[in-house]
């Protein structure tokens, strides 16, 4: 088969890896729109689900982005000049750049083509068997037929950004700071032994409030670095280099689509879905989307079939991430619910974001529930039946409001 895959990330990287591995013969070619090594970003986080799969995949790229990684097996929040810890999982991050790095030279050492500089554009696509969007949540491939995949994007509220810095935190880190306009808050993760991802929000009010829409660059970063100097302990925050416009304050848009396929292109990764940034599972589900397809397209001889697989097997495995990325958004979007809380509730809660039940109860009845719980297997389980029902009645009223897709 040949295979043209559109955009040089995770997804399409791990993808061409995965069908080579399958089948050597396959003739595939990532065409990939920058140049090798421009890519923008500091470090994805994911966990050791991830990591098992990869090795039952490709144990030999599973090994160096495991050698690559670095680890953490607790999370401490900032809130209110004291401090909370509490045990978690294991958490890992990795370099984006140095996670292209090792997919690129494994795809390589298998024979796939990897072109970069190389602008595909959406009505002149490349010849192939297999067409795959792997291009982003802007997919230009998706977005010249809109109308079939109906795709839709709907904004978050709050303002965000993602910047670097040299200080290596030890433990997945959160910090909540009350400004005279409002609160913001990031949270931060290392990914290499010399840096960490800090990833900054705050409501539109508050942006506004302390100038961040006004300010330049150097303005905005010099403000953070005074607003988490507790955090930061010296070091400075690093932003996009000048020439790429600086770090933009976006609000998050959760893309969803219709249908993930037609004829012979099929959408991968941020192209088909987006979740929210505060579940940490981007680069999980773009690979595991790639390990999906591969499967359909082994099992079934027919690439219409194949490609319907494909889609109703992830639709239905992202049901519960989407979920949760949904009510984490607005957890973050309803934060002074939360802020009054003894710290170490606040904190509890915070682990509880992705909960359907928490934004229908009181917090302090919902942790001293949660708590209850924990300990009463009869409440532990009405908490298990409730929790879905309830997530799939309001997604359902979601989903009948609105109109067609766009």
């Amino acid at each position: 088969m040949k295979v043209a895959c559109v955009g040089g990330g995770p997804a399409g990287l791990y993808l061409s890896i995965l069908l080579k591995r399958q089948d050597p013969a396959h003739d595939i070619t990532v065409h990939e729109r920058n140049p090798e090594g421009s890519t923008y970003g500091w470090g994805v986080t994911y966990w050791r689900g991830l990591l098992d799969e990869l090795h039952a995949h490709d144990p030999e790229s599973a090994r160096a982005v495991e050698a690559s990684s670095v680890r953490w097996n607790e999370g401490v929040a900032h809130v209110r000049g004291r401090l909370t810890r509490q045990p978690g999982d294991t958490g890992h991050g990795i370099g984006r750049h140095r996670l292209l790095e090792i997919l690129s030279d494994r795809a390589r050492a298998l024979g796939v083509r990897l072109e970069f500089e190389s602008e595909v554009r959406a009505d002149d696509p490349p010849e192939a068997d297999l067409v795959v969007a792997a291009d982003g949540v802007h997919s230009a491939l998706r977005t010249r037929h809109a109308g079939h995949f109906g795709a839709r994007l709907t904004a978050g509220r709050n303002r965000y950004v993602w910047l670097g810095t040299t200080r290596v935190f030890d433990s997945f880190t959160f910090a909540f700071v009350e400004t005279g306009h409002g609160w913001i808050w990031c949270y931060g993760y290392p990914y290499d032994p010399g840096h960490s991802t800090c990833v900054f929000e705050c409501a539109p009010e508050t942006f506004t409030g302390l100038g961040l829409d006004r300010q330049d660059e150097p303005g905005r970063l010099a403000l953070l670095e005074q607003l988490f100097a507790h955090i930061l302990d010296g070091h400075p925050l690093i932003g996009r280099p000048a020439g790429d416009g600086g770090s933009p304050w976006p609000t998050f848009g959760t893309l969803t689509n219709r249908t993930w396929h037609r004829g012979n292109l099929v959408l991968l990764g941020d192209a088909a879905h987006t979740t929210h940034y505060s579940i940490g599972a981007g680069t999980t589900l773009a690979l595991q989307d790639a390990i999906a397809l591969t499967a359909a397209l082994r099992e079934h001889a027919a690439l219409p079939q194949a490609l319907a697989a494909y889609e109703r097997a992830r639709m239905a495995a992202l049901l519960s991430a989407q979920s949760a990325a949904r009510y984490s958004a607005r957890w973050y979007e309803s934060l002074p619910r939360y802020l009054d809380l003894p710290p170490e509730q606040m904190f509890a809660l915070l682990g509880q974001r992705h909960s359907p039940l928490l934004p229908y109860v009181p917090p302090q009845l919902y942790y001293r529930l949660d708590r209850a719980a924990g300990q009463l297997g009869a409440l532990r389980r009405l908490k298990r039946w409730l929790g879905p029902r309830l997530a799939r009645s309001v997604h359902a009223r979601e989903l009948s409001s609105r109109g067609p897709a766009d």
